[in-house]
């Protein structure tokens, strides 16, 4: 079975991904598919997710889905719940952040450092020992790819080594972010009829809702329990046109395809509805 990194596209049509070249997102799509992975760029998740779902546009998608320190990223779960499309695998990115140059540019010429906010945030302790001025932006890549166009000498951004790569600058200092610790989860996304069966598949994405009737949550909770499954994660949703009624994404870790099987069986007898988006290989990177 091959893993990720060994994944052949269909075609030549690419990967859809949120952001600009040298995003973290082209990053994980590089750390899945291969470096010599074509990607297909769009300014927001939904087109993402569009574009995934078109096969004549795209071999499929890849979405941030969670932080390790920001925690789930809810509108992404509520576009894949309104797709077709399917999970086929994941990648756990470490976001690390650098101080970017032009080349020649050295510390004491910077006046101005520009990113996403979020990238600044996430270097604050760095940036604070300077007199600098921060200015926020639409992306981090595309913060790099302006101080390469505009040869800029007084200006550094913060953005990722590939970014760095594509538009020829320095890394200046690396690893500025305050928690080094910082990872990005990715999901895979492909349309349904280019999903194969993966074999050696120990996690799966469900979503289900229950009658909602006291303890309701609680017998599919112990339902999974007993099937010897770890529930890795469980996320509320409120279901559109009810009156505070909630659906629930769960992510499922077991050993064996037929364990999983059994237990959403199982499930199914004390739910209204169960949908799995997919099955496949845990991407997280043993420590």
């Amino acid at each position: 079975m091959a893993k990720p990194g060994d994944h052949p596209l269909n075609n030549d049509k690419g990967i859809a991904i949120q952001g600009f070249e040298g995003s973290f997102h082209q990053v994980a799509a590089q750390q899945y598919f291969g470096k010599d992975v074509r990607i297909i760029t769009c300014a927001t998740f939904r087109e993402v997710v569009k574009i995934a779902a078109n096969k004549k546009e795209s071999d499929g998608g890849i979405m941030a889905i969670e932080n390790s320190i920001a925690g789930s990223i809810l509108p992404n779960y509520m576009l894949l719940q309104n797709s077709s499309l399917k999970i086929t695998g994941e990648v756990y990115l470490p976001i690390k952040q650098h101080l970017l140059v032009n080349r020649g540019v050295k510390m004491e010429d910077i006046r101005e450092v520009h990113s996403h906010p979020m990238a600044i945030q996430q270097c604050m302790l760095y940036l604070d020992k300077f007199n600098w001025k921060l200015i926020e932006t639409e992306d981090t890549a595309l913060s790099a790819k302006h101080i390469y166009q505009h040869k800029s000498k007084h200006i550094a951004g913060i953005a990722s080594k590939l970014a760095a790569e594509l538009f020829n600058l320095d890394i200046l200092v690396p690893n500025i972010h305050t928690l080094k610790n910082n990872y990005t989860r990715f999901l895979i996304l492909q349309r349904e009829e280019n999903v194969l069966q993966a074999d050696d598949a120990n996690k799966a994405s469900v979503n289900f809702h229950t009658d909602h009737s006291r303890g309701s949550l609680a017998k599919v909770l112990t339902k999974i329990a007993e099937g010897g499954i770890n529930l890795s994660k469980l996320q509320s949703f409120p279901i559109a046109g009810t009156n505070f009624k909630y659906s629930f994404h769960a992510d499922m870790e077991f050993d064996t395809l037929q364990q999983f099987n059994d237990v959403i069986d199982a499930v199914k007898t004390i739910t209204e509805q169960v949908k799995v988006y997919g099955v496949y290989r845990n991407g997280k990177q043993a420590e």
